[in-house]
């Protein structure tokens, strides 16, 4: 039976704990801050955020510098920096059409990417796995063991959190896949790999860095080869029970509507998903990235017949977008993958379709809005994965400290 000394001891060590996580995420997530504002931000006394960032520096997650003199009275606060050089992740992104490898610093600085495009038929575990070592391949011999916190893995597919198995994944053709192990195995490196949903990772990384940044309940929407989503509650994405929430692509519309590659029919993937575009346009429906680009680009010349199809996606996606906002009542939902791209052309049919079935007080409420990320979404929200053990408990990352000679 633990004494109450014991139990005090416990609660110090806690709050201790989560007073770093509040420093440490502040810094990832904003960028360097001074002691002032990281006063204001916590809410923790100068002299414990002076202590705390004291711990922090020595173990090489932040460093301090002086800032520069604004000309008003009394000494500058220093300013906090994470150190991106000292706590880097690895991002791998398995995607229909391409395969994407980044590694990123703490506090989002990306040190460097690359994205291959893949022929579609090249879709087997063994060959995807191959295929991202080879992509990192060139950077692992520099990777410091002490300096890596992690591996994260995006992968369009539903994932099961707990364990990274891919438990299906149908436009690439995968059921009950252990990628966490399999990449863990084919890496041989001595850090975690977590995987999780493109589309999920897509939006957590717009709710930080993009266009979702500052507000607390979001919906991100992304579409590709499959359409995929992101929800965001009171600023934490609701992932469900077992990390499978959020395939709003899979959300029925339309009772009379096509087959649809996950078994159902009728899924508002079949109406505004990429293959969905392509056959409108009447473009070669595997025709990937490079037809979907030629078809913006002649709705952008006035091609009747792409404007056509971008329109007929538009009703759609607004239609399905009314379903997710009488329900979620969010304060912006951001579009990303095509519909970030095509927004620009049919913006106004979106809102327009949206409104027209939504409750109007959500559709008053709302924000339509392209992402800002890109096609980079998914592989930085991937990053964000591989650093979410450190910013929950950077404690972890510290030196044990010597205890204190007994007195005499």
């Amino acid at each position: 039976m633990s004494s109450p000394r014991d139990v005090v001891g416990q609660r110090s060590e806690t709050v201790r704990r989560a007073n770093l996580s509040a420093i440490v995420r502040e810094l990832h997530v904003h960028g360097p801050l001074s002691r002032s504002e990281l006063v204001v931000r916590t809410g923790l006394t100068r002299s414990a955020i002076r202590g705390l960032i004291g711990e922090l520096v020595t173990a090489n997650l932040v460093e301090e510098r002086r800032s520069l003199p604004v000309g008003t009275p009394g000494r500058p606060s220093p300013v906090v920096r994470a150190r991106a050089d000292q706590s880097v992740a690895l991002a791998l992104e398995a995607n229909v059409d391409s395969l994407a490898m980044a590694l990123v610093g703490l506090g989002g600085t990306v040190h460097r990417l690359e994205r291959v495009d893949r022929p579609r038929a090249h879709e087997t575990v063994d060959e995807v796995v191959a295929d991202l070592v080879d992509l990192a391949r060139p950077i692992l011999p520099s990777l410091d063991a002490d300096a890596l916190v992690g591996v994260g893995v995006a992968v369009a597919g539903v994932v099961r959190r707990s364990d990274g198995v891919v438990r299906h994944a149908p436009n690439l053709g995968w059921r009950d896949v252990p990628l966490a192990d399999r990449l863990a195995a084919a890496l041989n490196l001595d850090a975690p790999v977590m995987v999780a949903n493109e589309a999920d990772l897509g939006g957590l990384a717009e709710h930080r860095r993009g266009a979702a940044v500052g507000f607390d309940h979001v919906i991100y929407v992304m579409g590709e080869v499959g359409v995929g989503g992101n929800i965001i509650v009171d600023g934490r994405p609701l992932v469900g029970a077992a990390g499978y929430g959020g395939e709003v692509g899979h959300m029925p519309v339309n009772p009379a509507g096509a087959a649809c590659r996950c078994g159902s029919s009728g899924c508002w993937e079949t109406e505004i998903g990429e293959r969905a575009l392509l056959v409108r346009a009447e473009r070669d429906p595997d025709g990937g990235r490079a037809a979907v680009t030629e078809l913006i680009e002649a709705a952008h010349r006035g091609e009747e017949q792409a404007l056509a199809a971008l329109e007929h996606v538009a009703t759609w996606l607004g239609t399905g977008l009314a379903v997710l906002l009488n329900v979620l009542n969010p304060q912006v939902v951001v579009l990303g993958g095509v519909f970030e791209r095509i927004h620009p052309l049919v913006g106004s049919t979106i809102e327009e379709a949206t409104a027209r079935r939504a409750l109007r007080p959500s559709a008053e409420l709302v924000r339509i809005v392209p992402g800002a990320l890109g096609a980079d979404a998914p592989i930085l929200g991937a990053a964000e994965l591989a650093f979410e053990d450190l910013l929950t408990d950077p404690a972890a990352r510290l030196r044990p400290r010597a205890p204190a000679l007994a007195s005499a």
